[in-house]
């Protein structure tokens, strides 16, 4: 399964907004530098679809606000 996402780092709160089936909106706390952002957002996605993180990847857009994550199920 794939999902989008955009992503915003250095938010003041963290948020998850399903925007359809596969489109999200991610808020992330974590500054966009050393990999610190794309790891909340595999947490924050596999929290959100109860799977362990290792079952998320991010197959495009490692440092772009644009994502498409992999969710093996």
């Amino acid at each position: 399964m794939y999902i989008h996402t955009k992503v915003v780092t250095g938010a003041k709160k963290e948020s998850l907004i399903q925007k359809s089936e596969d489109h999200f909106e991610i808020s992330v706390k974590e500054p966009a530098e050393r990999n610190l952002a794309n790891t909340r957002v595999i947490e924050i996605i596999a929290l959100h679809f109860k799977l362990p993180k290792s079952h998320v990847r991010i197959i495009n857009g490692h440092r772009s606000p644009t994502k498409l994550l992999s969710i093996k199920e």
